[in-house]
């Protein structure tokens, strides 16, 4: 059965940049092998069932994955418009010190990643005496993404 809009998929894949770093996957040894689980060290790395077409993967994914099969293995290249967008390089934004740190309950540190009222996120990019900078870009914006795909399931 060909994948169309609606069906639950299961798939396993893992996302590449053009240079080769992997930023995501769902295989456990290869999150090992690359770092990522030092990064994420709660994450279960594991197959992903998602909704087609329920906006819960970037729009050229979703479209990659249309007309497969299960049992089904492919390549799907996602440039930076159907993933998350070109970068704008405009998205950092300034806090005070304190009042940064009394809304998200502890102490800035660079590379920390907050969440904003609005579900935007951030990730803390620098601090200089009283000023906190986050930026809200997307870490992936301007970036070509490459998934290698196993479709293990459609229903």
């Amino acid at each position: 059965m060909a994948i169309t809009a609606g069906d639950a998929v299961t798939i396993a894949y893992t996302g590449r940049l053009d240079d080769g770093t992997v930023f995501d996957t769902t295989d456990e040894s290869v999150a090992e092998a690359e770092g990522l689980l030092e990064q994420q060290p709660e994450r279960e790395f594991e197959p992903l069932t998602v909704e087609v077409g329920e906006g819960n993967l970037i729009e050229g994914l979703e479209e990659g994955l249309l007309g497969l099969e299960a049992g089904a293995s492919e390549t799907v290249t996602v440039p930076p418009e159907e993933a998350y967008g070109e970068a704008a390089g405009d998205q950092t934004r300034e806090f005070d010190a304190e009042e940064f740190e009394e809304m998200i309950g502890q102490e800035p540190a660079e590379g920390m990643q907050v969440q904003a009222q609005g579900g935007a996120v951030g990730t803390v990019v620098g601090i200089e005496g009283d000023t906190v900078h986050v930026d809200f870009e997307h870490p992936l914006a301007g970036e070509t993404l490459t998934f290698d795909i196993d479709v293990l399931d459609v229903e």
